[in-house]
Protein backbone atom coordinates (compact mmCIF):
# COMPACT_ATOMS: atom_id res chain seq x y z
CA UNK A 1 0.00 0.00 0.00
CA UNK A 2 1.00 3.55 -1.00
CA UNK A 3 2.18 6.36 1.83
CA UNK A 4 -0.74 8.78 2.16
CA UNK A 5 0.93 10.79 4.85
CA UNK A 6 2.28 14.12 4.06
CA UNK A 7 3.97 17.22 6.29
CA UNK A 8 2.10 20.22 6.11
CA UNK A 9 3.90 23.38 7.90
CA UNK A 10 5.81 20.94 10.07
CA UNK A 11 2.52 19.16 10.76
CA UNK A 12 2.14 15.73 9.90
CA UNK A 13 -1.14 14.52 8.08
CA UNK A 14 -2.21 10.70 7.85
CA UNK A 15 -3.38 11.66 4.21
CA UNK A 16 -3.86 14.98 2.28
CA UNK A 17 -7.46 15.10 2.59
CA UNK A 18 -8.92 18.29 4.45
CA UNK A 19 -12.64 19.14 4.28
CA UNK A 20 -12.75 22.78 3.33
CA UNK A 21 -14.01 25.89 5.40
CA UNK A 22 -18.12 26.23 5.68
CA UNK A 23 -18.61 22.78 4.23
CA UNK A 24 -17.90 20.94 7.18
CA UNK A 25 -19.04 22.93 10.04
CA UNK A 26 -17.02 22.55 12.88
CA UNK A 27 -16.66 18.42 12.64
CA UNK A 28 -18.94 16.99 15.07
CA UNK A 29 -22.09 16.41 13.08
CA UNK A 30 -20.50 14.92 10.47
CA UNK A 31 -19.06 12.54 13.58
CA UNK A 32 -22.41 11.42 13.36
CA UNK A 33 -21.81 9.70 9.86
CA UNK A 34 -18.12 8.56 9.66
CA UNK A 35 -15.23 8.52 12.03
CA UNK A 36 -13.75 12.08 11.14
CA UNK A 37 -9.96 11.17 12.71
CA UNK A 38 -10.10 9.55 8.81
CA UNK A 39 -9.51 12.59 7.54
CA UNK A 40 -5.85 14.58 7.19
CA UNK A 41 -7.57 17.26 9.40
CA UNK A 42 -10.86 19.96 8.28
CA UNK A 43 -10.79 23.09 8.28
CA UNK A 44 -13.61 24.35 10.36
CA UNK A 45 -16.79 27.15 9.63
CA UNK A 46 -14.96 30.32 8.89
CA UNK A 47 -14.91 32.38 12.09
CA UNK A 48 -14.74 36.40 12.63
CA UNK A 49 -14.05 38.63 15.76
CA UNK A 50 -17.66 39.42 16.37
CA UNK A 51 -20.95 37.00 15.34
CA UNK A 52 -22.65 37.36 12.20
CA UNK A 53 -26.11 36.49 11.17
CA UNK A 54 -24.97 36.47 7.50
CA UNK A 55 -26.09 37.83 4.31
CA UNK A 56 -30.51 37.30 3.55
CA UNK A 57 -32.00 34.48 2.05
CA UNK A 58 -32.08 33.12 -0.75
CA UNK A 59 -28.08 32.40 -0.45
CA UNK A 60 -27.94 29.34 -2.84
CA UNK A 61 -28.55 28.72 -6.49
CA UNK A 62 -27.57 25.82 -8.36
CA UNK A 63 -25.47 25.46 -11.75
CA UNK A 64 -24.13 23.13 -14.43
CA UNK A 65 -21.42 21.29 -12.39
CA UNK A 66 -21.37 23.93 -9.78
CA UNK A 67 -23.06 26.00 -7.15
CA UNK A 68 -23.31 29.80 -6.28
CA UNK A 69 -23.22 30.47 -2.44
CA UNK A 70 -23.39 33.70 -0.15
CA UNK A 71 -23.53 32.67 3.05
CA UNK A 72 -22.03 35.59 4.19
CA UNK A 73 -19.69 34.12 6.95
CA UNK A 74 -22.82 33.23 9.72
CA UNK A 75 -20.92 32.37 12.59
CA UNK A 76 -21.23 32.24 16.43
CA UNK A 77 -17.95 35.04 16.54
CA UNK A 78 -14.71 33.66 18.32
CA UNK A 79 -15.06 33.76 22.10
CA UNK A 80 -18.39 31.40 21.51
CA UNK A 81 -16.48 28.97 19.14
CA UNK A 82 -13.50 28.44 21.55
CA UNK A 83 -16.24 28.40 24.45
CA UNK A 84 -18.82 26.05 22.79
CA UNK A 85 -17.75 24.72 19.42
CA UNK A 86 -14.23 23.50 20.12
CA UNK A 87 -15.08 21.56 23.24
CA UNK A 88 -17.46 19.51 21.76
CA UNK A 89 -15.30 18.98 18.66
CA UNK A 90 -12.53 17.71 20.97
CA UNK A 91 -14.69 14.45 21.52
CA UNK A 92 -14.91 13.29 17.79
CA UNK A 93 -11.72 14.60 16.52
CA UNK A 94 -8.44 13.91 18.05
CA UNK A 95 -6.36 15.56 15.54
CA UNK A 96 -5.20 19.57 14.97
CA UNK A 97 -8.17 21.11 13.26
CA UNK A 98 -7.32 24.07 10.96
CA UNK A 99 -8.75 27.42 12.11
CA UNK A 100 -10.53 29.51 9.25
CA UNK A 101 -10.70 33.30 10.24
CA UNK A 102 -12.12 35.82 8.34
CA UNK A 103 -12.36 39.58 9.16
CA UNK A 104 -13.20 43.25 8.33
CA UNK A 105 -10.29 45.14 9.41
CA UNK A 106 -6.76 43.90 10.12
CA UNK A 107 -7.61 44.39 13.80
CA UNK A 108 -10.17 42.11 13.46
CA UNK A 109 -8.30 39.28 11.94
CA UNK A 110 -4.94 39.95 14.65
CA UNK A 111 -7.42 39.81 17.29
CA UNK A 112 -9.36 36.64 16.13
CA UNK A 113 -6.44 34.79 15.23
CA UNK A 114 -4.54 35.56 18.75
CA UNK A 115 -7.28 33.95 20.25
CA UNK A 116 -7.69 30.77 18.36
CA UNK A 117 -3.88 30.76 18.82
CA UNK A 118 -4.02 29.88 22.40
CA UNK A 119 -6.07 26.80 21.50
CA UNK A 120 -4.58 23.87 22.00
CA UNK A 121 -6.22 21.81 19.07
CA UNK A 122 -5.68 24.55 16.59
CA UNK A 123 -2.87 23.33 14.33
CA UNK A 124 -3.10 25.96 11.61
CA UNK A 125 -4.71 29.54 11.06
CA UNK A 126 -6.14 29.72 7.51
CA UNK A 127 -6.49 33.32 6.87
CA UNK A 128 -9.19 33.56 4.67
CA UNK A 129 -8.43 37.50 2.70
CA UNK A 130 -10.30 35.58 -0.06
CA UNK A 131 -14.44 35.70 0.33
CA UNK A 132 -16.20 37.00 -2.19
CA UNK A 133 -19.98 37.79 -1.18
CA UNK A 134 -19.05 39.64 2.05
CA UNK A 135 -18.90 43.46 1.99
CA UNK A 136 -16.14 45.59 3.86
CA UNK A 137 -13.54 42.70 4.05
CA UNK A 138 -12.21 39.43 3.02
CA UNK A 139 -11.45 39.91 -0.91
CA UNK A 140 -10.87 43.27 -0.31
CA UNK A 141 -7.92 41.59 1.48
CA UNK A 142 -6.86 39.30 -1.36
CA UNK A 143 -7.09 41.53 -4.20
CA UNK A 144 -4.62 44.02 -2.93
CA UNK A 145 -0.60 42.74 -2.50
CA UNK A 146 -0.26 44.97 0.20
CA UNK A 147 -3.17 44.72 1.97
CA UNK A 148 -2.59 41.01 1.74
CA UNK A 149 0.65 41.51 3.53
CA UNK A 150 -0.39 44.01 6.00
CA UNK A 151 -2.98 41.05 7.20
CA UNK A 152 -0.49 38.68 6.69
CA UNK A 153 2.23 40.29 9.07
CA UNK A 154 -0.42 41.70 11.65
CA UNK A 155 -1.59 37.93 11.98
CA UNK A 156 1.81 36.64 12.32
CA UNK A 157 2.94 39.31 14.95
CA UNK A 158 0.61 38.03 17.44
CA UNK A 159 0.70 33.62 16.88
CA UNK A 160 2.91 30.70 17.20
CA UNK A 161 1.02 28.52 14.80
CA UNK A 162 1.22 28.42 10.99
CA UNK A 163 -0.14 30.99 9.43
CA UNK A 164 -1.54 30.01 6.11
CA UNK A 165 -3.18 32.81 3.66
CA UNK A 166 -6.31 31.66 1.84
CA UNK A 167 -6.38 33.71 -1.55
CA UNK A 168 -8.75 34.66 -3.96
CA UNK A 169 -8.61 33.33 -7.83
CA UNK A 170 -10.69 36.81 -8.82
CA UNK A 171 -7.77 38.38 -8.93
CA UNK A 172 -5.54 39.30 -12.36
CA UNK A 173 -2.09 38.45 -11.01
CA UNK A 174 -2.26 35.57 -7.91
CA UNK A 175 1.36 35.11 -7.87
CA UNK A 176 2.21 39.17 -7.18
CA UNK A 177 -0.17 38.53 -4.34
CA UNK A 178 1.38 35.14 -2.84
CA UNK A 179 5.04 36.23 -2.81
CA UNK A 180 3.64 39.24 -0.71
CA UNK A 181 2.27 36.82 1.63
CA UNK A 182 5.73 34.78 2.05
CA UNK A 183 7.81 37.99 1.84
CA UNK A 184 5.33 38.83 4.85
CA UNK A 185 6.00 35.85 6.78
CA UNK A 186 3.25 33.77 6.01
CA UNK A 187 3.86 29.84 6.44
CA UNK A 188 1.71 28.43 3.87
CA UNK A 189 -0.67 29.76 0.67
CA UNK A 190 -3.95 27.92 0.42
CA UNK A 191 -5.80 28.96 -3.20
CA UNK A 192 -8.25 29.06 -4.82
CA UNK A 193 -11.22 30.38 -3.20
CA UNK A 194 -14.37 30.55 -5.07
CA UNK A 195 -15.19 32.87 -8.11
CA UNK A 196 -17.50 35.67 -8.58
CA UNK A 197 -20.81 34.23 -10.07
CA UNK A 198 -24.32 35.06 -10.27
CA UNK A 199 -27.64 33.25 -11.85
CA UNK A 200 -30.90 35.20 -12.76
CA UNK A 201 -34.55 34.16 -12.47
CA UNK A 202 -36.05 33.62 -16.02
CA UNK A 203 -39.15 34.40 -14.62
CA UNK A 204 -38.97 36.64 -11.95
CA UNK A 205 -36.02 38.51 -14.05
CA UNK A 206 -34.10 39.06 -10.58
CA UNK A 207 -30.86 37.64 -9.40
CA UNK A 208 -31.37 33.98 -7.93
CA UNK A 209 -29.53 34.80 -4.49
CA UNK A 210 -30.18 38.14 -2.67
CA UNK A 211 -26.59 39.04 -2.12
CA UNK A 212 -27.15 39.10 -6.69
CA UNK A 213 -23.68 37.39 -7.12
CA UNK A 214 -21.71 35.01 -4.69
CA UNK A 215 -19.02 32.57 -4.71
CA UNK A 216 -18.92 29.54 -7.43
CA UNK A 217 -17.86 26.16 -6.82
CA UNK A 218 -17.75 22.74 -7.83
CA UNK A 219 -16.09 20.66 -10.65
CA UNK A 220 -16.49 23.43 -13.01
CA UNK A 221 -13.72 25.88 -11.58
CA UNK A 222 -11.49 22.76 -11.06
CA UNK A 223 -8.79 23.60 -14.05
CA UNK A 224 -8.77 26.90 -13.02
CA UNK A 225 -7.43 25.41 -9.37
CA UNK A 226 -5.20 23.28 -11.46
CA UNK A 227 -3.52 26.21 -13.02
CA UNK A 228 -3.64 28.46 -9.97
CA UNK A 229 -2.00 25.92 -7.70
CA UNK A 230 0.89 25.53 -10.24
CA UNK A 231 1.87 28.78 -10.82
CA UNK A 232 1.56 29.81 -6.98
CA UNK A 233 3.63 26.48 -6.29
CA UNK A 234 6.40 27.17 -8.72
CA UNK A 235 6.68 30.69 -7.77
CA UNK A 236 6.73 30.27 -3.77
CA UNK A 237 9.33 27.98 -1.62
CA UNK A 238 6.51 27.60 1.25
CA UNK A 239 3.43 25.39 1.07
CA UNK A 240 0.62 25.25 -1.08
CA UNK A 241 -3.01 23.73 0.15
CA UNK A 242 -4.32 23.56 -3.31
CA UNK A 243 -8.87 23.38 -3.69
CA UNK A 244 -11.45 24.13 -6.01
CA UNK A 245 -13.70 21.64 -7.35
CA UNK A 246 -11.85 18.80 -6.06
CA UNK A 247 -14.27 15.81 -5.86
CA UNK A 248 -12.13 12.19 -6.52
CA UNK A 249 -8.73 11.09 -5.53
CA UNK A 250 -8.25 11.76 -9.10
CA UNK A 251 -8.11 14.97 -8.70
CA UNK A 252 -6.50 14.65 -5.47
CA UNK A 253 -3.15 13.34 -7.03
CA UNK A 254 -3.58 15.97 -10.44
CA UNK A 255 -3.42 19.09 -8.32
CA UNK A 256 -0.71 17.62 -5.71
CA UNK A 257 1.13 17.08 -9.44
CA UNK A 258 0.30 21.01 -9.70
CA UNK A 259 2.38 21.16 -6.75
CA UNK A 260 -0.49 21.30 -3.78
CA UNK A 261 1.21 19.64 -0.61
CA UNK A 262 -2.41 18.98 1.29
CA UNK A 263 -5.92 19.44 -0.61
CA UNK A 264 -8.99 20.71 0.46
CA UNK A 265 -12.46 19.60 -0.59
CA UNK A 266 -15.63 21.77 -0.28
CA UNK A 267 -18.64 22.24 -2.79
CA UNK A 268 -18.54 18.28 -3.15
CA UNK A 269 -19.41 17.76 0.92
CA UNK A 270 -22.36 19.27 -0.08
CA UNK A 271 -23.12 16.77 -1.90
CA UNK A 272 -22.07 13.90 -0.64
CA UNK A 273 -21.38 13.88 3.24
CA UNK A 274 -19.10 10.78 2.90
CA UNK A 275 -16.62 11.63 -0.14
CA UNK A 276 -13.57 12.88 1.82
CA UNK A 277 -13.77 9.79 3.74
CA UNK A 278 -14.27 8.12 -0.08
CA UNK A 279 -11.40 9.82 -1.12
CA UNK A 280 -9.04 8.38 1.34
CA UNK A 281 -10.55 5.10 0.80
CA UNK A 282 -9.91 5.37 -2.76
CA UNK A 283 -6.41 6.80 -3.01
CA UNK A 284 -4.73 3.62 -2.59
CA UNK A 285 -6.15 2.18 -5.70
CA UNK A 286 -5.22 5.40 -7.80
CA UNK A 287 -1.74 5.33 -6.47
CA UNK A 288 -1.29 1.96 -7.48
CA UNK A 289 -2.51 2.72 -10.52
CA UNK A 290 -0.45 5.72 -11.58
CA UNK A 291 2.56 3.96 -9.77
CA UNK A 292 2.96 6.03 -7.21
CA UNK A 293 4.55 4.80 -3.74
CA UNK A 294 4.65 8.09 -1.86
CA UNK A 295 2.34 11.39 -2.16
CA UNK A 296 5.10 13.37 -0.50
CA UNK A 297 7.33 12.27 -3.70
CA UNK A 298 4.44 13.70 -6.26
CA UNK A 299 4.50 17.25 -5.13
CA UNK A 300 4.81 19.54 -8.00
CA UNK A 301 5.84 16.50 -9.76
CA UNK A 302 3.87 18.10 -13.11
CA UNK A 303 6.72 19.90 -14.86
Amino acid sequence: MGELSVNLCGIELSNPVIPASGTFGYGYEYAELYDINELGTFSFKGTTKDSRFGNPTPRIAECTAGMINAVGLQNPGVEKVISEELPKLKKCFHKPVMANVSGFSVEDYAYTCQMLDKEEQVGWLEVNVSCPNVHGGGMSFGTDPKAAAEVTRAVKAVTTKPVIIKLSPNVTDIVSIARSCEDAGADGISLINTMLGMRIDLRKRKPVIANKMGGFSGSAIFPVAVRMVYQVANAVKIPVVGMGGVSSAEDVIEIMLAGATAVEVGAANLVNPYICRDIIRDLPEVMTKYRINSLKEIIGGAK
